[in-house]
């Protein structure tokens, strides 16, 4: 593995297509003029042909009519080249028809789609920039579903006999994370402005160097792509699907009913968050006990039909149906795991805004009377715009009414962490809660509905897990809050302009042009596509399993691919 996050060498650049047309030209019009002049120059040499004297009537003619017959051949001898000429004239006024037309109609710079890029030794900008994009989400989407897996094959073989799997998906999702942080500085525009790492790379403003951040986006995606394909075919050995799924189902079943007795008391639980807060603090989990239900309903019925593919001894349909109810059962989790965490969050967050606001007293009192590293003006500034913050934080907690804690606790540290003073633990614990509460609920957000989420929300949110997982600093975790909310917010965008992808389907649920189980007929087919538990934009495609780009959709019912 290379360090560089520019990966691969890119292609040598070929000799420009301009300069071998001209001196084309130039050695073809050479030659015309060459030919051109090749006559004239017979004709003057000096060659001709003597009158002899006149030594009498009749015989004297002869000779004075030779002249016209020579003078004849030489005009027809200036008719091949002048043609040759004309053809070079007309085929240089095609050329430059034909490359003033492409020049006009072509959409990416350098070039025009008559010529392959391989062709011209140059990238096109936006067919790397598309490839790049689509590698983020399928590496992303690879190593999504390959931690679902995973934890269904721990529950039934241990931590122990997983563990070189494990690996495997930790070295992948290093080499997405690296692709991330490339794309973050060299194409995604979209995400807030965040603290840069002190060897963070700068952003690559020419067009070499974005070719190159772009190739090595895609060298890392493909990287990551590798490790779990290599990975893949180990993996099914330990699980022995292709022995009977019996013990798979088995494992499944029991997360099931786990789950299913879970989300009665999710509801209460949300029952219980609308009763004590503000509307705005569930917010981010409204929805999510029936989103959980839908992905049960899909679940159950795929693992009924596991069960009777693997009694008509249909071994590739039995391990599709299965790894379609496993998918479902891991975003049911998701969800389920998303309220109860939103739920203690805001409860510590209700505990912590008194010792919060005590912090921010004395961040405020340490900034008047301390050193400061700005100008006075703008410290009184600052001071007064806090000052502002908490008599309207202590003003809603006098009232009683039910409020946001941890948008409360957002807003204390949003006014208190520009002060720079630092002499209070507590506010940086604050931001710890905050950022974390947010980072996760982006992150399930975009694990449940990645089926329709693009690279934009991906990478800003990568970027915001990077900042919680390596910086302690309080202005850090509020950088990496503000990027979550910034990459739930875009994921949600895509999600509503992706729609419903099932709305158009019309295939019997028994089979799949694809070859697939097809599921278009199954209660929660809808939410299975847009979670990404199953591969396309059709409830005909097949389910993913572990592995990389060429690997995770070996499992399709009534083959193996």
């Amino acid at each position: 593995m290379t360090s560089s996050p520019a990966r691969g060498v890119l292609p040598r650049r070929a000799i420009p297509h301009r300069c071998v047309r001209a001196a084309r030209a130039v050695l073809g019009g050479t030659a015309g003029l060459m030919w051109l002049a090749l006559p004239v120059m017979t004709i003057n040499n000096g060659t001709a042909v003597a009158a002899a004297p006149r030594s009498g009537p009749g015989p004297a003619a002869a000779p004075t009519a030779a002249a016209p017959g020579q003078d004849e051949t030489s005009g027809a001898d200036l008719v091949l080249p002048l043609a040759a000429v004309g053809a070079v004239a007309v085929g240089a006024g095609y050329g430059y028809v034909r490359r003033t037309r492409r020049a006009r109609t072509r959409t990416t710079p350098g070039g025009g789609h008559d010529e392959p890029a391989e062709a011209r030794g140059l990238d096109e900008p936006l067919e790397t920039e598309e490839r790049a994009r689509r590698s983020l989400v399928v590496a992303d989407d690879c190593v999504r579903t390959s931690r679902e897996e995973l934890a269904f094959a721990e529950a039934r073989f241990g931590g122990a006999a997983v563990a070189p799997f494990a690996a495997a998906v930790r070295e992948a999702g290093t080499e997405l994370a690296a692709a991330f942080a490339v794309r973050l500085v060299s194409g995604d525009r979209t995400a807030p402005a965040a603290p840069a790492a002190p060897t963070a790379p700068t952003a690559p403003t020419d067009p070499d160097g974005l070719r190159q951040a772009r190739a090595g986006v895609i060298g890392r995606c493909e990287e990551a792509g590798r490790v779990l394909d290599a990975a893949a075919g180990d993996f099914d050995a330990l699980r022995g699907l292709d022995r009977g799924v019996g013990g798979a189902v088995r494992v499944a079943e029991t997360r099931f009913r786990a789950l299913t007795g879970r989300t009665a008391a999710a509801e209460s639980v949300l029952a219980g968050l609308a009763r004590r807060y503000a509307p705005s603090a569930s917010d981010q989990v409204t929805g999510h006990a029936e989103q959980a239900r839908d992905r049960l309903m899909f679940a159950t019925v795929h693992l009924n039909q596991a069960r009777q593919s693997a009694d008509r001894d249909e071994r590739d349909a039995a391990i599709a149906h299965l790894r379609a109810a496993e998918g479902a059962v891991a975003q049911a989790a998701v969800f389920l795991d998303g309220i109860e965490r939103l739920a203690a969050a805001l409860d510590e967050a209700a505990a912590l805004v008194p010792a919060a606001l005590s912090g921010a007293e004395a961040e405020r009192a340490a900034a008047r009377t301390g050193p400061a590293d700005v100008p006075a003006g703008e410290t009184r500034s600052r001071v007064l715009h806090l000052n502002g913050v908490l008599a309207s934080v202590r003003q809603v907690l006098a009232s009683g009414r039910p409020y946001d804690p941890l948008g409360a606790l957002r807003r204390i540290i949003a006014a208190a962490t520009p002060l720079g003073a630092g002499r209070t633990g507590v506010l940086s614990a604050a931001a710890l809660l905050v950022a974390r509460s947010t980072v996760a609920g982006a992150a399930g957000f975009v694990t449940t509905h990645r089926g329709a989420v693009g690279p934009e929300a991906r990478t800003t949110l990568a970027e915001a897990e990077r900042l919680l997982a390596v910086s302690g600093a309080t202005a850090d975790l509020l950088s990496a809050d503000t990027l979550a909310r910034a990459a739930r917010e875009r994921a949600e965008q895509d999600v509503r302009v992706h729609g419903n992808p099932c709305a158009d389907a019309d295939v019997d649920a028994i089979g799949s042009p694809t070859g697939g189980p097809g599921f278009s007929g199954t209660p929660g087919a809808a939410g299975a596509v847009l979670g990404g538990i199953l591969l396309g934009p059709s409830p005909t495609a097949p389910p993913a399993s572990f592995g990389g780009p060429r690997t995770r959709a070996r499992h399709v019912g009534g083959r193996s691919s």
